[in-house]
């Protein structure tokens, strides 16, 4: 009994760790789109620093790579879509409060589990059922309360439009990952991953060209870096995490990551919380637990 609390001790302090870091990496987000970095540039930053500790981490380990048609397939997936919805979330925080975009994003999970269904045969449970449905309540919610912002509407449909965005490119990464799970060698595909990603990044920010990037560039660069690390050590506590504990309760306690960024947002930029949003974020985490079931 002695052995079993401690390890549900370390799975459970691991999966908090965990949550911390990502909420702390989706609240730099919301720094970026505040002190107006370019946002291509900081995803470059960002994807370059997880890339560097990767690949170190890759050779350290020395995992071989079983197929390498199936690796780079699964990584030019997950980079393009990843970097893309890391680009419209950032700039979805630039016309819509934090507290409407992070809810909003963090249900991919419904279109995720609708792929299972269709490709995979998985079948919904009772419960995941009634998950979807408070998505899609928490969903309007959120869409309603955007227009309370202050601004043009042109700006709020903007914002509204890149957070599904973004949600939708994150469940394709989402997806790319569980076909690199199945086929592809794991650390080969994070490095990977994360180094095409760093060129998709670059890409975009040659085109995403904007006036007084240069002002901005310094900060972009020391946010980028501090989101790399975030999402390295997050990822790899998570990691640890499910090395010791059932996935489905670990899967639920990082899964509330958003609300960290959200109370952060409140806390550092002042944003309100009003009863509309607040039920919105009760609603995405009730969701998020019923769809996990």
């Amino acid at each position: 009994m002695g052995v079993f609390r401690l390890t549900m001790a370390k799975w459970y302090f691991l999966s908090i760790i965990a949550l911390l870091l990502m909420g702390t990496q989706r609240f730099l987000y919301k720094v970026s789109a505040e002190r107006n970095c370019p946002t291509a540039w900081t995803t470059f930053i960002f994807m370059a620093t997880v890339t560097l500790i990767s690949v170190i981490f890759f050779l350290i380990v020395k995992e071989p790579v079983l197929n390498r048609k199936v690796l780079w397939m699964v990584a030019l997936w997950n980079s393009a879509s990843f970097v893309l919805g890391a680009v419209t979330h950032i700039e979805a925080l630039k016309h819509i409060p934090s507290s409407v975009v992070y809810p909003m994003i963090r249900l991919n999970i419904a279109p995720v589990i609708l792929f299972s269904v269709f490709y995979f045969d998985d079948r919904l449970s009772s419960c995941q059922i009634s998950g979807m449905i408070l998505a899609a309540a928490a969903i309007l919610l959120l869409a309603h309360d955007a227009k309370e912002k202050k601004g043009t509407y042109g700006d709020i449909k903007k914002g509204l439009i890149l957070a599904f965005l973004s949600l939708l490119f994150g469940a394709m990464a989402t997806i790319s990952s569980k076909f690199a799970a199945l086929y592809a060698n794991k650390l080969g595909f994070m490095a990977l991953s994360y180094f095409l990603g760093s060129f998709f990044a670059l890409g975009l920010a040659q085109w995403m060209k904007t006036e007084g990037r240069a002002k901005h560039l310094k900060d972009a660069v020391v946010v980028g870096i501090l989101m790399g690390f975030a999402n390295f050590a997050g990822f790899y506590a998570f990691l640890a995490a499910l090395a010791l504990g059932p996935l489905s309760l670990v899967i639920t306690v990082t899964g509330m990551h958003f609300t960290i960024a959200v109370v952060l947002s409140v806390i550092v930029y002042k944003e309100r919380m009003t009863i509309r949003r607040a039920s919105a974020v009760v609603l995405t985490m009730v969701s998020v637990i019923f769809l996990r079931s």
